[in-house]
């Protein structure tokens, strides 16, 4: 069996404002891409079916890529608004963003133009729009559950502010990286978000935990946790890496898509831990109210 053993870092090497610039610049890059998004579309992020409604449906097709395309998008009236190949097999995923056309509608035209369907669902505009709510409230409400239960846990503005940060990173960089990538925003995604949010506090509260209520030197707490805290990480990370490929290969797109979000969201939790947390809590504890 390999072990893995988490590298004693010096950062006797770096200011706190060193090692707080790097995730700070990629929190401001992220919230610039959100901002960038929501003018130009209107919403800081792509919403898939599960919240705009619409139908989805997975064909077969016969033929190269290419020409495969094209027979798609000429088969369907009105034409979907996205196709999707399958890299394992000659399936398509496509996407109609419309209330005009039912999904049986849909299922017509692609066996008419020789198509086999494989599997088929349709949103109503009205309750995509419901779940939305639901959805986005649901991240909000858990969002700021976590920071008024960190309050209570720690009960200084400092430790606790940092893992509130830490974690607010953690969901936005994810989020910038779906409009990057194209990655919708669906149920799937916002459970993504959820255990983000998880993630952040887990790693987080283990820090500030060593640190702050353990005995030791700040720098032997610091090594303590990473010890624990980056193992855990980087086995959730790999986890996820190798479900991330395996459902991209075999087309399972809620799989993939979910896969990629938390891949991105890990390793920002990393760098937002023992980078930006550790920033301040070295502050905190040597020159903020804690010295």
């Amino acid at each position: 069996m390999v072990a893995f053993e988490v590298p004693e870092v010096d950062y006797t090497r770096y200011t706190n404002r060193q090692l707080a610039a790097v995730p700070l610049a990629v929190l401001a890059v992220a919230l610039l891409i959100i901002g960038g998004w929501y003018v130009a579309t209107g919403a800081p992020v792509d919403p898939g079916v599960d919240f705009t409604g619409g139908a989805e449906i997975r064909v077969a097709v016969d033929a190269p890529d290419g020409q495969a395309r094209e027979r798609i998008e000429g088969a369907f009236d009105p034409a979907p608004e996205s196709i999707r190949s399958v890299p394992s097999d000659d399936t398509y995923i496509l996407t109609f963003q419309t209330d005009q056309t039912g999904v049986s509608a849909l299922e017509e035209q692609a066996r008419a133009a020789g198509f086999e369907v494989q599997s088929s669902y349709t949103v109503s505009a009205s309750f995509g729009s419901r779940t939305q709510q639901l959805a986005l409230g649901g991240v909000a409400f858990a969002f700021v559950g976590m920071s008024v239960l960190v309050f209570l846990m720690f009960r200084t503005f400092v430790p606790s502010i940092a893992v509130v940060v830490s974690a607010f990173s953690d969901i936005v960089v994810p989020v910038a990286l779906m409009n990057v990538l194209g990655i919708e925003l669906t149920l799937g995604t916002v459970a993504a978000l959820l255990m983000l949010i998880g993630y952040s506090v887990d790693s987080d509260i283990l820090l500030n935990n060593h640190i702050l209520r353990r005995s030791g030197g700040f720098y032997e707490s610091t090594h303590r946790a990473m010890r624990t805290g980056v193992t855990m990480t980087l086995t959730s990370l790999s986890a996820m890496v190798v479900m991330t490929i395996v459902a991209t290969l075999f087309g399972i797109q809620l799989l993939a898509a979910i896969g990629t979000v938390l891949v991105f969201g890990l390793v920002t939790d990393l760098m937002n831990t023992y980078m930006l947390n550790l920033s301040l809590l070295r502050w905190y504890k040597y020159e903020g109210v804690g010295n």
